[in-house]
């Protein structure tokens, strides 16, 4: 890991060990309510890892906080402002490309907005997120395929599309140039499916 994604894991893996702490879960507890293993989620909270964003929304989903809360924390302030260069890149692939996240809003509605550029020959796999969750997506330039389920969809400078993000899904970009795309995921109700309870039963 370079020193920005290190620097990220640690505040991630912070912020998830005092959430688990202070609902006095252990991470046998975390760990099944995340469908992971016990020793991701001490890696995670070690910073020791660079988790995937599956492995990232499992825990936050988790825990009833949303993704967006591990990169920054709850803020009672009415605008927050991410700068330029400042958003988390939470997923790198290959070739140089990233998926960044650049603004959030808190539970129990949870909307993310997302830079992507992935370059020739690189993909992201995603599993089906909780039942609700719907995604929009702009292309910006070159080209993209999306496939939803096993159906795909080849989109181009400009295009749009919205679909239910509750089944497995890609992105790739099978084309000559580099893709750029935004994301807007739209996920309800986070934590409900765990009950969100705070305290050790």
């Amino acid at each position: 890991m370079d020193v920005n994604t290190s620097k990220l894991a640690v505040t991630i893996g912070g912020r998830i060990r005092r959430e688990r702490l202070a609902r006095q879960w252990t991470l046998d507890r975390l760990a099944e309510a995340a469908g992971v293993s016990r020793r991701q989620v001490i890696n995670v909270e070690q910073g020791e890892a660079n988790p995937s964003i599956g492995t990232l929304l499992g825990l936050s989903d988790a825990l009833g906080i949303g993704l967006p809360a591990l990169v920054e924390p709850p803020s009672s302030q009415a605008v927050k402002i991410t700068l330029a260069g400042e958003a988390a890149t939470l997923w790198s692939g290959e070739s140089g490309g990233h998926g960044r996240l650049l603004a959030g809003t808190q539970p129990p509605d949870v909307v993310e907005l997302w830079d992507w550029r992935m370059f020739p020959g690189e993909s992201h796999q995603s599993k089906a997120h909780q039942g609700g969750t719907h995604e929009l997506l702009h292309v910006r330039s070159g080209t993209l395929t999306l496939t939803v389920a096993f159906e795909s969809f080849e989109l181009s400078q400009g295009d749009a599309i919205s679909f239910t993000g509750d089944m497995p899904h890609s992105y790739a970009n099978h084309g000559n140039e580099p893709t750029q795309f935004s994301l807007t995921v739209y996920e309800p109700q986070v934590g409900a499916a765990h009950g969100r309870k705070d305290t050790h039963e």
